[in-house]
């Protein structure tokens, strides 16, 4: 089957589009024939994180496809079945932190750049109707991550003030739609003023430009809750706009992952600090239950054949995407 693999170099370099052996369904899983696939931030990192000595990798934790397969002791799936993959693998209830063991498809085990992948049952989930193969292809991972940072952990509420920084990325138009759908009043930030009209076309209340100086943009506004994931190069500027007692919620270091801030400040002001990553099983399928009732779509930025991985690859680097980067695996 063809695949993209990384292996021997580090970074971009250590790509290639290639043959890899067709894997089989041993017991518990099954084989899924990939339609789409997603593009993350994540993919980015894996290319740093997985070893040059290591054996190669096929990248991607975003997929849709068809059960081609199925492995013994699987009784509620059937070949042919339409299906979305959950990628996080051995997290299945909702706790206040993933379990020991708890892995992401695409490293340390295969993932979705691939024509087929073979993942536990449990994670092949029916693919909502609604959604376009396209659409579903690219949901999962950044879908996921927003629902649990912002409904488990930021516990957003209608009418809440919320402040999402760096709105081009999947997981931040993700944050904006189910902010808006719970009703709550939500600015977001960018340097592009196309991204910025964007927002505001999706449902922000106010698009400032990532240039201004936001406490001034927001005439002294404070906001009941921040999602940040843009890192150190945001991270203080995010927290300047919280209300005394408010919540700032953190999932993401894009931007550098060492942030320094006043400590006398912080519990002064009796802020709440939340890390979050990714989500369990229990509330992937709590994601899929609110983005049907809402009719919430993904924002595709830019679709490519896997083959043209470069042009993808360097599309999400240069941060000049709006929304999701995918690919068409199986046409």
């Amino acid at each position: 089957m063809k695949a993209l693999v990384h292996a021997k170099i580090e970074g971009l370099d250590g790509l290639t589009y290639r043959e890899m052996t067709e894997m089989q369904p041993a017991k518990g899983e099954v084989r899924v024939k990939l339609k789409t696939s997603g593009l993350n931030h994540r993919d980015l990192f894996v290319l740093t994180r997985h070893k040059t000595s290591d054996p190669p990798l096929i990248l991607g934790s975003d997929g849709a496809g068809v059960i081609d397969a199925i492995g013994e002791g699987v009784e509620n799936l059937q070949v042919g079945d339409e299906v979305i993959i959950n990628p996080g693998i051995g997290w299945n209830e909702k706790s206040d932190a993933p379990p020991q063991g708890f892995e992401i498809v695409g490293l340390p085990g295969h993932g979705t750049f691939a024509e087929k992948i073979v993942i536990p049952a449990e994670n092949a989930v029916a693919k909502p109707e609604y959604l376009t193969w396209e659409e579903a292809g690219v949901l999962s991972l950044a879908a996921l991550t927003a629902y649990r940072a912002l409904i488990t952990r930021g516990r957003v509420r209608p009418g809440m003030k919320t402040f999402i920084p760096g709105i081009g990325s999947g997981v931040a138009t993700f944050l904006l739609q189910f902010a808006k759908a719970i009703g709550a009043t939500v600015f977001v930030t960018s340097r592009s003023a196309d991204k910025c009209q964007k927002a505001i076309e999706l449902g922000a209340d106010k698009a400032i430009n990532s240039n201004e100086d936001w406490g001034e943009a927001l005439k002294g506004e404070k906001m009941d809750l921040v999602i940040e994931c843009v890192g150190a190069a945001t991270f203080n500027k995010s927290l300047e706009q919280l209300r005394p007692g408010g919540t700032i919620v953190t999932f993401g270091a894009s931007a550098g992952d060492d942030v320094q801030f006043n400590l006398r400040s912080f519990f002064y002001g009796q802020y709440n600090l939340l890390g979050s990553t990714m989500g369990s099983g229990e509330e992937y399928k709590e994601m899929l239950q609110f983005i049907q009732t809402h009719q919430i779509r993904p924002v595709i930025d830019k679709m490519y054949k896997l083959s043209e991985f470069e042009q993808a690859f360097k599309r999400l680097e240069d941060a000049a995407q709006l929304g999701k980067i995918g690919f068409y695996v199986n046409e």
